[in-house]
């Protein structure tokens, strides 16, 4: 092989002991999972919002976003639960790029794995101590996924990952609600077949052990938008989107058929301000349709403190450097406007 074998890396078993959990914090951990999976299971009609940075790139600064959200999940708790984005490692589509905090605690310095996974379970940890959130996350490397199993609210796997046959197992055996994404392709059977795979038990191999799962029964669906043969971006979350996706999901026996709409990426052309209006239009939808209104169980935003992006190393606290987000004082309003015409 041509690679570079630098260190062995901390088992999750020893990494949950240099960062352990109390009991308070797996009491918060347990209760947003009931929470979330008590909206997929038709058990509550509030809306899931899963909201926050595109990525987590700086621990001061994703603090202070998620505590802002606290005052406001207190104010539209009867309408809204939100559980915040905390996206520690990012997929690039060139393989270039900021991967995340995982890959590159300090994004100004060289990667240090090692480091990041200590970075992002304290990152994770201090949310839940500071601010009463457990906090979603992307599932984009599987067998990095029991760093933070115990600590996480709400899964994704990702456009790139969904046709993987190694995610869908795994997502199989998580104790929290999986959402599956669209394919960048905008294939709804597949996301339906990864879906499916994931809501099944199975044996298989990880972490270089034989492993059985028991099926997740809360894996749904995520529309963020596709691309099509030209590269030109592609939105799916209109009427007849959601009227499709329903009559697809019809047709196959899966469990609690739900759908989260992700509001940026190909759904907005990654313009964030597009944000709220793509929320208000889907809600309407719902509205007009009792069966849109049954299947959909939220949203996904991408927000953060300042509005858009900037370079890494541009400075600017609370600002992006991955994809364009969606600013505080914006994020406010819109989490008010959604509660009042929910």
């Amino acid at each position: 092989m041509s690679v570079e074998f630098i260190r062995k890396l901390a088992l999750p078993a020893e990494v949950r002991e240099m960062c352990p959990l109390t009991k308070e914090h797996r009491e918060v951990v347990r209760a947003a999972k009931e929470q979330a999976e008590a909206i997929f299971a038709g058990q509550s009609d509030r809306l899931l919002l899963i909201i926050g940075p595109c990525s987590a790139d700086n621990e001061d600064s994703v603090i202070d976003y998620i505590s802002r959200l606290r005052p406001l999940q207190e104010k539209v708790k009867d309408q809204i639960l939100i559980i915040p984005r905390v996206y520690t490692n990012k997929p690039r589509t060139t393989g270039e790029g900021y991967k995340g905090m995982l890959h590159q605690p300090n994004p100004d310095e060289k990667p240090d794995l090692f480091q990041g996974i200590i970075a992002t379970r304290h990152l994770h940890i201090k949310a839940i101590s500071e601010t009463g959130f457990a906090c979603a996350d992307e599932m984009l490397y599987p067998e990095n996924h029991q760093y933070l199993d115990d600590l996480l609210a709400y899964v994704a796997v990702g456009a790139r990952s969904v046709e993987d046959q190694e995610h869908r197992l795994t997502a199989s055996g998580i104790s929290a609600p999986v959402g599956m994404k669209n394919p960048t392709s905008g294939d709804f059977a597949v996301m339906l077949n990864a879906i499916l795979a994931a809501q099944h038990g199975h044996t298989f191999i990880y972490r270089g052990w034989e492993v059985k799962s028991g099926g997740n029964p809360y894996a749904h669906a995520i529309l963020r938008g596709y691309t099509n043969k030209h590269g030109e971006s592609r939105p799916n979350y209109h009427y007849e989107d959601l009227i499709q996706l329903y009559h697809m999901y019809s047709k196959k026996e899966l469990l609690n058929p739900a759908a989260i709409i992700d509001t940026n990426h190909s759904n907005s052309n990654k313009d964030p301000f597009e944000q709220p209006r793509i929320i208000k239009e889907v809600i309407n939808s719902m509205k007009h349709n009792e069966s849109v209104k049954k299947m959909i169980k939220g949203f996904m935003v991408e927000s953060y403190i300042e509005d858009g992006c900037q370079r890494v190393g541009g400075g600017v606290y609370g600002k992006s450097i991955t994809d364009p987000c969606l600013g505080w004082e914006k994020t406010e309003r819109l989490i008010l406007d959604i509660a009042e015409i929910w």
